[in-house]
């Protein structure tokens, strides 16, 4: 990469391609692995930190550790059955985002195998935009949500109605999703179906 590809893509926040070569190497070695071996090693290979759950008593036991070692103070989570897991653990929520909250916990719509990232829309953050999540964000989805691809994802969601505010979100080494946010943890918390 030129020197002048390097100053402009600093300027303007943009990954440098050899972060882009490095999951895109990755995944051709996992071609041919397991759909959720391959989006665990792309997951967290960017960054993401990854914990399987067998139930959901492990699952809410994970979730404990993780808001105290990282002392967290405020979550937003809307969802209902998630904020069932956060009264146990007796943590304040908001349901509305909000500028104390220090963590989000959240669903996602699919997990996408071919690059490790993970699909929101409008039933998981609501309408806002995933550069105003907090910086540490707590995921919740079961083995049935990974797909293959972008694509596999999309017509999925084509065939589920109109889903509003589509992104989607990878782990902190990234830099694809925030250009503002270097120090995004990505917490995914992945419950056998």
């Amino acid at each position: 990469m030129s020197l002048f590809k390097k100053i402009v893509g600093k300027i303007l926040n943009q990954p440098e391609e050899d972060e882009n070569q490095d999951v895109i190497k990755l995944g051709d070695q996992l071609k041919n692995a397991d759909l959720d071996y391959k989006f665990v090693q792309l997951f967290t290979h960017s960054g993401g930190f990854f914990n399987y759950c067998g139930d959901e008593a492990e699952a809410l036991q994970t979730l404990n550790h993780i808001l105290k070692i990282e002392d967290v103070k405020s979550v937003f989570c809307w969802d209902q059955e998630l904020k069932n897991f956060l009264d146990v653990v007796k943590v304040p929520y908001t349901t509305e985002l909000e500028l104390f909250n220090d963590c989000a916990f959240i669903t996602c719509e699919y997990l996408i195998a071919y690059d490790g990232r993970i699909m929101l829309s409008h039933n998981n953050i609501l309408h806002y935009h995933s550069s105003r999540l907090p910086e540490k964000i707590i995921i919740m989805a079961n083995v049935s949500q990974i797909v293959t691809n972008l694509n596999d994802a999309m017509a999925k969601i084509k065939r589920n109605g109109n889903i509003k505010n589509l992104t989607s979100i990878s782990g902190s080494n990234s830099k694809l999703d925030t250009p503002n946010k270097d120090n995004t943890k990505l917490f995914l918390l992945l419950l056998e179906d």
